[in-house]
């Protein structure tokens, strides 16, 4: 079992979900397994109500965080992942098999916040959802019925998490850079959008994929605090120099 500090890193969010009994499901399973943080993106109001004034209901339930948007709920953590059945779905991040996604995600933990999002029952999560994201994770289903319900995918991630058997052996750990947390990355993407318009990079009517786009290329260069920081401000510069040509 990982160090209560190392479970209370863990944010699990919910994006857009629907039925009142998964919610209370995923927030059951989080109890069982010691995570207590959960984050809430535009859940359908009634069914969220309905779920936190449920009998029983957990603490953590109550104490759950509403967010407007995916961006606000993960900006404070610098490891953002996805789940996703995928199937025949494009995805543009990489992927990794729920075993194998575990190792990173714990060692990840160790001192710093994760963010695990969980999608709607109806639609998963969608692109834009998942341009927030570093990676993506999958749980090894059977090809013909590849999605699983909302809080049992929730308890099966949490459990995989939790495992002590497949821990790695300790090693040194060597002090590095804090890696940048999403709310960073976004500044950054901002700034490198705003000067890819003014240089006329981005054409008119490609303004959502060229967002999406920037969002995913910034995680995958897995910048720690201070190169985002350095970056926004070069972006910033190239976006005034611009502006003045």
């Amino acid at each position: 079992m990982a160090a209560p500090d190392q479970l209370d890193r863990l944010r699990v969010v919910l994006v857009a979900t629907r039925n009142p009994l998964n919610i209370g499901a995923a927030a059951r399973a989080m109890s069982n397994f010691g995570f207590l943080r959960l984050r809430v993106v535009q859940p359908f109001d009634l069914a969220f109500r309905e779920a936190r004034s449920a009998v029983g209901a957990p603490g953590l339930l109550r104490d759950a965080e509403m967010f407007s948007t995916v961006a606000e709920a993960v900006a404070d953590c610098s490891l953002v992942v996805g789940t996703a059945a995928v199937g025949s779905r494009q995805v543009e991040q990489p992927v990794k098999r729920l075993e194998q996604g575990a190792g990173p995600i714990r060692t990840h933990l160790a001192d710093q916040r994760v963010a695990l999002l969980f999608g709607s029952e109806k639609r998963g999560l969608s692109n834009d959802d998942l341009s927030y994201c570093h990676w993506l994770m999958r749980i090894p289903t059977r090809t013909e019925h590849d999605s699983m319900n909302l809080g049992q995918a929730v308890a099966v991630c949490l459990y995989e998490l939790i495992r002590t058997d497949v821990t790695p052996r300790s090693e040194p750990r060597l002090e590095s850079p804090a890696p940048a947390h999403a709310e960073e990355l976004d500044r950054m993407a901002q700034s490198l959008l705003v000067a890819l318009a003014v240089s006329g990079y981005t054409k008119p009517g490609t303004e959502i994929a060229t967002e999406e786009k920037v969002r995913r290329l910034v995680r995958r260069l897995n910048l720690n605090s201070s190169d985002a920081e350095t970056l926004t401000g070069m972006f910033a510069k190239m976006r005034r120099a611009g502006a003045r040509d």
